[in-house]
């Protein structure tokens, strides 16, 4: 497990290594710390502007010892898997833009409002709780739907940015964005987490809409052939 204090120095000693400044966005167990959700996470998990950063953080994490991992063994063969950088019981896991079925999107930058900085090389842009939901749902491994609950009963939720940013993804090109959060907070109720019913018919309007959308869509296409 990497706990605040391990987490502040494993950052900090790749930053001394960036042959260049870049900013990263901390997702799942990595931000819950900086927002005080809990206390040790299994794996920092960063998201990138570009390849071209993601690169530039790989090198100096393999500078100073940090090796690649397969992330199938993590993630199956789940789309936009994250690239992987593991040292003993470290381990980074690094994505580009997407995070699996969703994008980290403008709108979820704009909302990563807390930063940290670290020797003038590595700012940290903490995702916003709201987000962090969001994403636990794209990464859907062991324990995020216990780090759900976590935030869930920690901190006041606006699901209206939770419902907004689940359309944001559809625009996006994100189709199944709806579906899979209605899923994933379904699961959470049962988990005895209290999610507000108008939130999740909400959802389940979404992806009735998008159902009827391509059936019409279907069906102008078979009227032209």
């Amino acid at each position: 497990m990497i706990s605040i204090d391990k987490q502040q120095r494993l950052l900090l000693n790749i930053s001394r290594r960036l042959k260049q400044k870049i900013t990263v966005y901390a997702i799942g167990g990595t931000a819950m710390m900086f927002h005080g959700f809990k206390d040790s996470t299994l794996d920092i998990d960063l998201v990138f502007e570009s390849e071209k950063d993601r690169t530039i953080f790989k090198k100096a994490a393999k500078s100073i010892g940090y090796q690649e991992m397969d992330a199938i063994q993590i993630y199956g063969f789940k789309s936009n898997r994250p690239q992987m950088l593991t040292l003993g019981d470290e381990r980074f896991d690094l994505f580009v833009s997407r995070v699996i079925n969703f994008q980290f999107s403008d709108d979820m930058q704009k909302r990563s409002q807390q930063t940290h900085l670290y020797t003038d090389s590595l700012l940290v842009r903490i995702s916003d709780p709201h987000d962090i939901i969001l994403m636990k749902c794209a990464t859907d491994r062991a324990k995020d739907k216990d780090d759900a609950k976590k935030i869930l009963e920690s901190t006041n939720i606006n699901w209206e940015v939770i419902i907004s940013e689940a359309k944001n993804q559809i625009r996006l090109g994100e189709e199944m964005a709806a579906f899979e959060l209605g899923c994933f907070l379904e699961e959470l109720k049962k988990m005895k987490v209290k999610i507000p019913q108008q939130t999740l018919d909400e959802l389940f309007k979404i992806v009735q809409e998008q159902s009827k959308q391509k059936l019409k869509t279907r069906k102008r296409k078979t009227k032209k052939d």
